[in-house]
């Protein structure tokens, strides 16, 4: 019988030729930003978790017609809402692990992740205020939060799109 040999390479070839490469540089930015980012939907899956699944009585307050609050998007708008922490937290997650296992598809990730957090801050934005209550006491903040987004993608989006590092980097 012929024996097959396996081609596949047991360790990763040498790519110090390439130049820059590595995950240092400004790619320590993005590194810290990810977990900044997993914390922060960490605390906001708690906020709905303890406001809305321990606490029936918010979601009921807001969702039910007859109640003074009720407005007929606040349902949409805290599911939309509930639904983009958690896919974003598995998302970043996953991200993450990419990240670190230097995949190609790393950057395509990252240029999704800023697409959607801008999508998404853009949509809630529209979503909120078009309910009387919150709206009336939202301040720029909301705003500010959806300029910060558009200035995050404009800066990070071509860098994963141009850097050499990152080029060098997730090559696998």
């Amino acid at each position: 019988m012929m024996q097959m040999q396996n081609n596949l390479p047991t360790e990763p070839p040498n790519h110090s030729n390439l130049g820059v490469s590595g995950l240092g540089g400004w790619l320590v930015l993005v590194q810290i930003s990810l977990y900044a980012t997993i914390l922060m939907l960490l605390a906001r899956i708690r906020e709905y978790v303890s406001g809305f699944l321990l606490n029936p009585e918010s979601w009921s307050v807001l969702t039910t017609p007859s109640s003074p609050a009720y407005h007929p998007l606040w349902g949409p708008a805290i599911i939309f809402e509930a639904v983009y922490f958690v896919s974003m937290f598995i998302f970043c997650i996953m991200i993450l692990i990419m990240f670190y296992s230097k995949k190609r598809v790393l950057p395509r990730l990252m240029i999704i992740a800023y697409s959607a957090g801008l999508l998404f801050g853009i949509i809630d934005t529209v979503l909120i205020f078009q309910i009387p209550m919150p709206a009336g006491m939202l301040d720029v903040s909301s705003i500010r939060e959806v300029v910060k987004s558009a200035i995050i993608c404009a800066i990070w989006i071509p860098y994963f799109l141009k850097s050499e590092r990152v080029k060098n980097t997730f090559i696998w």
